[in-house]
């Protein structure tokens, strides 16, 4: 998957517990209200739900549950801007918005293991411990 499309839904799950939730969830709605008018108060009811299926698996230190949440989100972004390109750069500038400034590009970090190989990745501070 384009990593673009990885960041895009990782911001937005992550946006949906931060304080910027409703500035966020503007702009995703305004988003599909171009492509798809239809489509924004199931889209909008949906943000809602997922929101507070986010908020509960941070209560409860579930990240597999939020990166599931995430993966579905990709998908959609992902379906949204294959139907109408021109909204990629409007998503690009909602996520540049949706993601805290470290001087660059969003980070992203993809891994592949197989076997009995090991991945340790981390955004930050990692200490890994064991054999």
């Amino acid at each position: 998957m384009d990593p673009f499309m990885v960041a895009a839904g990782s911001a937005v799950v992550g946006a949906m517990a931060s304080e910027g939730w409703n500035d966020a969830r503007t702009a995703i709605a305004a988003l599909w209200r171009k492509a798809h008018p239809e489509r924004v108060p199931a889209i909008e009811a949906d943000l809602e739900e997922v929101r507070a299926e986010v908020l509960a698996a941070r209560k409860a230190e579930d990240r597999q549950t939020e990166e599931e949440l995430a993966v579905e989100w990709r998908r959609r972004l992902g379906r949204l801007i294959a139907a109408d390109p021109k909204a990629a750069e409007e998503l690009r500038r909602i996520v540049d918005g949706l993601t805290p400034p470290t001087g660059g590009a969003p980070t992203v970090m993809i891994a592949n293991a197989s076997g009995r190989a090991r991945l340790f990745q981390s955004g930050g501070d990692i200490n890994v411990r064991g054999r």
